[in-house]
């Protein structure tokens, strides 16, 4: 069997030294062996999992998603629905800039040859860059409202700590979660999750969904088939 040091590794899967030693450190990639001197030793099972957790990264999953997958019963299928719902994303990105394409040739050669701009070439344009927003707008929504609630709310602590005056933080503390509730019922009615099992689509219970975390994959139980495990998450208009 072979036996590569942190440095091996790193080469092999193109990333920093200082990238596997973290991941060690976060308890993703613990070495298999150490030397009598203390070096990190890996082998190839430990190759193979270094490379999947860097799939998995360049597919937007964080720390903590990428760690539940690779704690499952079943990763690679995970990784195969991840991998479906990216290739069905991009093949839809590219039927839409083709789309685009066509409408803006017809826009153009209707100016060319002084007719009126159909109608239809404009709508189709503003569908695309409509359709294009809302898909940016989930996680993007998410970002917008958290971190100013979040400061704001972590400055009326510090006040409280710091000056000894509570009244902003009593007050504004139900605001803060309020609107940290609204943010994830507004990821809740925009998206489905994918069985790795089955392969169903569903929603699950809000209360359910409240109580998970994560990023592109939550740890679920299907509403088809009842098994529990890391769930590809898709975009839905809700």
């Amino acid at each position: 069997m072979s036996k590569y040091t942190t440095g091996e590794m790193a080469k092999l899967c193109e990333v920093s030294v200082r990238t596997v030693q973290f991941y060690d450190t976060k308890g993703l990639l613990p070495p298999t062996d150490l030397t009598e001197g203390g070096r990190r030793l890996y082998t190839d099972e430990d190759l193979v999992k270094l490379r999947l957790i860097c799939m998995l990264k360049a597919l937007g999953l964080n720390l903590d998603s990428i760690k539940g997958v690779l704690g499952s019963e079943k990763p690679g299928k995970v990784l195969n629905l991840l991998l479906d719902e990216q290739a069905k994303q991009l093949d839809g990105e590219i039927e839409e800039k083709q789309k685009q394409l066509e409408a803006i040739k017809v826009v153009k050669d209707s100016i060319r040859n002084g007719d009126a701009i159909p109608v239809n070439s404009i709508t189709d344009i503003e569908h695309m860059m409509e359709n294009k927003k809302g898909l940016r707008k989930v996680h993007g929504a998410l970002i917008v409202g958290a971190i100013p609630t979040t400061l704001v709310w972590w400055g009326t602590i510090a006040l409280w700590i710091w000056k000894g005056v509570w009244i902003p933080c009593a007050v504004y503390t139900p605001i803060h979660f309020l609107i940290c509730f609204m943010l994830v019922r507004f990821l809740w009615r925009k998206t489905e999750y994918i069985c790795p099992e089955c392969n169903a689509v569903f929603r699950p219970p809000f209360g359910k969904f409240w109580r998970t975390s994560g990023s592109k994959t939550r740890y679920l139980t299907c509403a088809e088939c009842g098994k529990s495990g890391y769930c590809a998450e898709v975009y839905t208009k809700g």
